[in-house]
C-alpha cells in the first residue's frame, strides 16, 4: 500500500512538472525532523537550474481543493527557477539571503507547545564566500495552521521566507559564524482574515523603487553575474503588502529612469551600469542592517562608569 501510494505521488508531482516546463530528475526518500517517511523529488528547469520539493510519503497531492494552489507553486517554482540564483532574496533593509536546509514538512513541537515547528537556515549572500547564518526555527500557531491547506511545503515556503524576512527587518534574527537556531514566530498578525491574505509590511512606492533596485543589484548584478533576475515574484509582492501588477508599474518606472533593464516582457530584469555604481551605499545600507540585528551594550556601563 505505501509503496502505491509513493508511486502515485511521484506520478502526480511529474505530471504537474511537466505542466509547468519542468522535470523530475531524481526522486528519493527522507525523513522528517520526527523520523517520519518524506519523498524528495528534484525539479529541474531547461537551463539544468534545479530545486528540491519534499513531501510527506503518503501526501495525496490529488485532493481536489489544493490543486489549484499546487499549479500555482509549480508555476512560479518554474519563472524562480530562471533566475541566476534561485535561492537568493533581499530584505526591506538590504540584506540579501539565501536559504536552504529547510526540513519539510512542519512538524509538531517537542517541548509540548501547541505549535507546528520547520527548522531551515538563512544565509547572507555578500558577494564573497558565506559564512555568516542564522539557524532558524519557525514555528506557526494551531490558530493560524488552520488558514494553511496542508503542513506541505508547497503551501507553506513563500509565507515561511518572508516571516523570516519580516524578523529580520525588525532586528531579530542575528547573523553569526555559529550558533543555535533562533526563534521565527508565524502568527495570525501576518494574516488578515478580512482579505484572505498574507500581511508583512506596508510599504509605499519609494520603498517598492528601492526594493526592487537593491534586488536586482544584489540578485543580477553581485550574485548572478548580469543575469536577469524576475521581479515580479508574488512572494515579493506579498512581502511588500502589493500586488504583482504593482511591482510591475515599479519596474518600468525604474526602467524609465534607467536603474535597471528589463528583458523577457519585463519580467525578468538586470542592472544598469548606473545602478551598479551604488555599491558603495548598499553594502553600507547592508552592513548597517547587520549592526541593527546584533547586542547593544552601553560601553559606559560595561566599563564601570555608570553614575550607580
Amino acid at each position: 500500500m505505501a509503496a502505491a501510494t509513493q508511486l502515485s505521488l511521484q506520478q502526480q508531482v511529474e505530471e504537474a512538472a511537466r505542466i509547468a516546463g519542468l522535470t523530475v530528475s531524481n526522486t528519493t526518500s527522507g525523513a522528517d525532523f520526527t523520523g517520519k517517511p518524506t519523498t524528495k523529488f528534484t525539479l529541474v528547469n531547461p537551463e539544468g537550474k534545479s530545486e528540491t520539493l519534499e513531501f510527506s510519503a503518503d501526501f495525496d497531492f490529488g485532493r481536489p481543493e489544493i490543486q489549484a494552489e499546487l499549479k500555482t507553486y509549480f508555476a512560479e517554482a518554474a519563472k524562480r527557477l530562471k533566475n541566476p540564483r534561485p535561492d537568493t532574496y533581499v530584505t526591506l533593509h538590504g540584506l540579501p539571503i539565501s536559504f536552504s536546509k529547510f526540513a519539510w514538512p512542519f512538524h509538531t513541537s517537542t517541548s509540548g507547545a501547541d505549535t507546528y515547528i520547520v527548522h531551515g537556515e538563512a544565509w547572507l549572500e555578500d558577494g564573497a564566500q558565506p559564512v555568516l547564518h542564522a539557524k532558524l526555527s519557525a514555528s506557526m500557531t494551531l490558530t493560524f495552521a488552520e488558514i494553511v491547506p496542508a503542513m506541505e511545503q508547497p503551501f507553506a515556503e513563500s509565507f515561511i521566507y518572508n516571516a523570516v524576512r519580516k524578523t529580520m527587518d525588525q532586528g531579530q534574527l542575528e547573523f553569526v559564524k555559529s550558533g543555535n537556531r533562533q526563534p521565527v514566530p508565524v502568527t495570525t498578525r501576518y494574516y488578515s482574515r478580512w482579505r484572505k491574505a498574507f500581511v508583512f509590511n506596508d510599504t509605499v512606492e519609494q520603498q517598492r523603487l528601492d526594493f526592487i533596485a537593491k534586488k536586482v543589484f544584489w540578485l543580477s548584478g553581485v550574485l548572478g553575474g548580469g543575469q536577469p533576475v524576475w521581479v515580479l515574484d508574488p512572494r515579493d509582492a506579498q512581502y511588500l503588502n502589493t500586488t504583482v501588477e504593482d511591482l510591475k508599474k515599479v519596474a518600468t518606472a525604474l526602467a524609465s529612469d534607467g536603474v535597471i533593464q528589463l528583458t523577457a516582457g519585463a519580467e525578468y530584469a538586470t542592472p544598469t551600469e548606473g545602478l551598479m555604481h551604488h555599491r558603495a551605499e548598499y553594502e553600507k545600507e547592508m552592513q548597517d542592517s547587520l549592526n541593527f540585528t546584533k547586542p547593544q551594550f552601553n560601553e559606559d556601563m560595561r566599563a564601570g562608569k555608570a553614575n550607580m
